[in-house]
């Protein structure tokens, strides 16, 4: 995938389970309408999710810690939902892994043996006020955290100062 391409997040949201294909980057600076896409399907009852990272080039913590937010929001349901992880490169995985993702959500590097058909609607970038970016990048992180004790040394200082962006003055 050429590094020029736009980024874009394409879901096919009345399939089952939903499907989420990542075209290019995924970082705090263009996640936030998944982080919306995904509340609203849990609003709706959804609770299967697969994301496709074949074309996926880079993520960021922001992104990573959205995904699991998702996966704790499906654990609490019952019966509870599940997310799937599919088709990472090296480097994703070595990500995935690293911030204890793989713990609570399916992954797999390999090519996925299932076919959904291709993801048809393009989520469109979503302006938000600087206050509400910084309180779903201070909730991505602090759902690190929940997963994996170890990743509070990792990202301590960007939750203290995102709590401080947020606080009420």
């Amino acid at each position: 995938m050429s590094l020029n391409k736009e980024s874009a997040f394409l879901v096919k949201a009345y399939a089952e389970p939903i499907v989420i294909k990542i075209n290019g980057r995924a970082s705090y600076l263009n996640c936030a309408p998944v982080s919306d896409f995904f509340a609203r399907m849990i609003e709706n009852g959804k609770k299967s999710f697969v994301i496709d990272f074949q074309e996926c080039q880079t993520m960021d913590s922001t992104f990573l810690g959205i995904i699991a937010g998702l996966a704790l929001d499906l654990r609490k349901m019952q019966p509870p939902g599940s997310v799937s992880l599919c088709r990472l490169s090296k480097r994703n995985l070595e990500l995935v892994r690293n911030l204890g993702l793989h713990r609570i959500i399916n992954v797999g590097s390999e090519e996925f043996p299932m076919v959904f058909g291709n993801p048809d609607e393009k989520l469109n970038p979503v302006k938000r006020k600087e206050i509400d970016n910084a309180k779903m990048i201070l909730k991505a992180h602090e759902n690190l955290v929940e997963i994996e004790d170890t990743n509070k040394s990792k990202f301590q200082d960007v939750i203290d100062f995102l709590k401080n962006q947020v606080k009420p003055e």
